[in-house]
C-alpha cells in the first residue's frame, strides 16, 4: 500500500478497545453495566472528537490528537501492546510478512483492538494483498468508526485501486472528524481535482 510506511510512522501505541460482551444468564434482562472508568474514559473521548474537530489550528488539533491516542492505549493489554510496537518496528524496517505475523498474534489476544487491525492492513497490503486489506481497515471502523487513520488508510487504498470518488468520500470523512489533518487540504483539493474535476 502506498504511503504504508508513512501511517505506520505516524500510528502510536493506540490501541483502542470495546468491551467483550458478557454470557448472559438465561435470567438477565439487561446486560452488565460497563465500569466506570470505561465509562470515563468514553464520554471523555467524546469531549476530546469535539475539541477536535472545533481545534482552531493544526498545533492545538495536534494536543488533541495525542490525548484520543492515550486514551486508546490505555485499553490496550500488555502483550498486544507488546506486539503491536514490534509489528510497526517490523513493518518500518521493511518486514512486512513479519509484522503481518505479529499482528495476527495481537489479534489473537485482542480482537477489539482497532489499531492492530490498521496496521495489519497497511502490512498485508506491503505484501500485496489489498482485499484483505481493505476488510482489516472495514473492522477497524466498526471498533471504532471516528478512527480518522483508518478513514486516511482507506482513502489511500481506494486510490491506489482507483476508486477516486470512493477515496474522496472517505478523506473527507477523515476531515470532518479531524478538519487539521496533517496536509490534509492539499490532498483534498488534489482528489477532488482527480474523482469530480473540482480544483477549487
Amino acid at each position: 500500500m502506498r504511503r504504508c510506511s508513512v501511517l505506520a510512522a505516524l500510528l502510536l501505541a493506540a490501541l483502542p478497545v470495546q468491551a467483550q460482551p458478557s454470557q448472559a444468564q438465561p435470567s438477565q434482562a439487561q446486560p452488565s453495566p460497563a465500569p466506570r472508568g470505561a465509562e470515563a474514559r468514553a464520554a471523555e473521548l467524546d469531549r476530546l472528537f469535539a475539541a477536535l474537530r472545533d481545534a482552531p489550528d493544526e498545533a492545538g488539533a495536534a494536543l488533541v490528537e495525542r490525548r484520543i491516542q492515550a486514551l486508546w492505549a490505555q485499553k490496550a493489554s500488555p502483550v498486544a501492546a507488546l506486539l503491536l510496537r514490534r509489528g510497526q518496528r517490523n513493518l518500518a524496517g521493511g518486514a512486512p510478512d513479519e509484522a503481518v505475523e505479529d499482528l495476527d498474534a495481537a489479534l489473537s489476544l485482542q480482537t477489539d483492538y482497532a489499531d492492530a487491525w490498521l496496521l495489519r492492513a497497511q502490512a498485508l497490503g506491503a505484501v500485496g494483498e489489498p482485499a484483505a486489506a481493505a476488510r482489516d481497515i472495514q473492522q477497524a471502523l466498526r471498533i471504532e468508526p471516528r478512527h480518522f487513520m483508518a478513514l486516511e488508510a482507506l482513502s489511500q487504498l481506494q486510490e491506489d485501486r482507483g476508486d477516486l470518488t470512493g477515496a474522496l468520500r472517505s478523506y473527507e470523512a477523515a476531515l470532518a472528524i479531524h478538519p487539521h489533518l496533517r496536509g490534509g487540504q492539499q490532498r483534498l483539493r488534489e482528489l477532488r481535482r482527480r474523482a469530480i474535476g473540482d480544483d477549487t
